[in-house]
C-alpha cells in the first residue's frame, strides 16, 4: 500500500489568518526615540556596580558553552530564597516579570477562564491574558487611582476570577497598595491573586510579607518582581515570582525547556551580593522622586503620590501632546499616557539622575509657559 502524501494547499496570495480573538490585537511597545534626556521606560539611570560586571566576566568565561543550562536555575533560585528568606521550592524565575505573568496564564488561564484587573493598571496584564485566551473582566479605580474595594468586591463576586491581579505600586499610576488591601483581596478572591511588585523596593510595604505566612488566603497569593528596575538589569529580561510550591510547580510545567540561559541565571545571583549597591540606588532615586514632585507642584500640572520611580501628572494649560512635543524638541522623552484608559492628558516621567531630572524640569516650565491651548 502506497505511503498517502499531505495535499499542500495552492498559493493563494493570501496571508494565512491568525486565531480570530488575536486578529484586532496590537503589540505592547514604548516609543525607542534617539534623546540626550530618555524618561518613558522607568528603567534605571545607573548601571549595576562595576564589581558585579567585573563577576559576571569572570563568571562567562567558566560557562560550557556546548552544554544546555541549568534547567533548575538552582543557584539564582537558592540565592533569591535566601534574600527573600522563603523555601527555594517557593520560587520560580523566567525571563522577565512578563515571562513570569504569561507562565502564569499558561497554567491557570486560558478559555472558560478568566482573570480580574483592575483599571488603569500595567497593560501586559490585559494583553497577556488576551495571547492565552483567557476572558478578562475589570472595574475601574478610585478618583485618586487606589483600589476601591466596593468596586474590587463586586468584581470578584461576578466574575469568579482564576486569577486577580494587583499592581502594586500600580503602573502607571504609581501608588503602592496597603497591607489591609491585599489582605482583603486575598480573603474575597476565589482563586490566585497575583501581586506584580516590579516596582516593590521602591515601596514601604510589600506582599512579600504575606507568602506563607497565617493571612487568610497567603496559599493563594503570588508575588511577582523583576530585575529590570531596582537592579538595573532591564537589558538581562529576567525576573521571577515567590509563592506556594504548587504555583512554581504550574509555572514549571508550562515553561519552555532551558528557557533561562547561563548567563542571564549568572547574572541573577552574583547581583545578590551587592544589595547594598541597589539599596543606595533605590534611596537616590526615592530623594529624587520627592524633588521632582515638589517641584512639580509649583507648575500648572495635576499630579498624584507615587511609590514607584516614576510619576503620572496631568499639564493644565496645553494638552499632553504639545508638552510631550515641547520636551521631545528638548530632547528629554517621557510616556505619552494620555490615551490610556482612564488617563485622558496624562504623561508619566521616570525618575531619574539630578541632571537628568533637572532637564525635565526646565522643558517641562518652558512649555507650561506658552501660550494655553485654545
Amino acid at each position: 500500500m502506497m505511503e498517502q502524501q499531505a495535499t499542500v494547499p495552492p498559493a493563494s496570495g493570501h496571508a494565512v489568518p491568525v486565531r480570530d480573538d488575536l486578529a484586532e490585537l496590537i503589540g505592547y511597545h514604548s516609543p525607542q526615540v534617539d534623546v540626550e534626556v530618555r524618561l518613558n521606560t522607568n528603567e534605571s539611570p545607573l548601571p549595576p556596580p562595576d564589581e558585579w560586571l567585573a563577576e559576571l566576566q569572570k563568571e562567562i568565561g567558566r560557562i560550557e558553552f556546548h552544554r544546555y543550562p541549568d534547567r533548575g536555575a538552582t543557584a539564582l533560585r537558592a540565592a533569591l530564597a535566601e534574600f527573600h528568606g522563603v523555601d527555594v521550592n517557593r520560587v520560580f524565575c523566567a525571563n522577565g516579570s512578563n515571562e513570569v505573568l504569561q507562565c502564569l496564564l499558561l497554567a491557570y488561564g486560558g478559555a472558560g477562564r478568566t482573570a480580574a484587573l483592575f483599571e488603569p493598571t500595567y497593560a501586559l496584564h490585559r494583553h497577556i491574558a488576551a495571547l492565552t485566551a483567557t476572558k478578562v473582566e475589570s472595574g475601574w479605580r478610585g478618583a485618586d487611582f487606589r483600589l476601591d474595594l466596593d468596586v474590587v468586591d463586586r468584581v470578584l463576586d461576578s466574575a469568579r476570577p482564576i486569577i486577580t491581579f494587583v499592581c502594586s505600586p500600580n503602573n502607571p499610576t504609581g501608588r503602592a497598595e496597603s497591607p489591609d488591601t491585599i489582605r482583603h483581596v486575598l480573603a474575597r478572591a476565589p482563586g490566585l491573586v497575583v501581586v506584580d511588585e516590579a516596582y516593590g523596593q521602591f515601596s514601604p510595604s510589600s506582599a512579600l510579607d504575606f507568602v506563607g505566612g497565617d493571612v487568610a488566603g497567603s496559599d493563594r497569593l503570588v508575588v511577582v518582581r523583576t530585575f529590570s528596575k531596582t537592579w538595573s538589569m532591564a537589558a538581562c529580561r529576567l525576573g521571577y515570582l515567590v509563592a506556594d510550591p504548587s504555583v512554581v510547580r504550574a509555572c514549571d510545567a508550562v515553561a519552555l525547556p532551558y528557557h533561562l540561559d547561563a548567563m542571564k541565571q549568572a547574572a541573577g545571583y552574583l547581583a545578590l551580593r551587592h544589595v547594598h549597591a541597589m539599596e543606595a540606588r533605590v534611596a537616590m532615586l526615592n530623594e529624587e522622586r520627592g524633588r521632582i514632585t515638589a517641584a512639580l507642584a509649583e507648575l500648572p500640572v495635576e499630579t498624584w503620590p507615587s511609590d514607584a520611580n516614576f510619576i503620572l501628572f496631568r499639564p493644565i494649560t496645553r494638552t499632553a501632546r504639545q508638552v510631550w512635543d515641547d520636551l521631545l524638541a528638548s530632547s528629554v522623552l517621557v510616556r505619552d499616557c494620555s490615551t490610556w484608559p482612564g488617563l485622558d492628558e496624562c504623561l508619566r516621567v521616570t525618575v531619574g539622575m539630578p541632571a537628568e531630572n533637572d532637564r525635565f524640569l526646565a522643558a517641562l516650565g518652558s512649555s507650561l509657559n506658552e501660550r494655553p491651548s485654545s
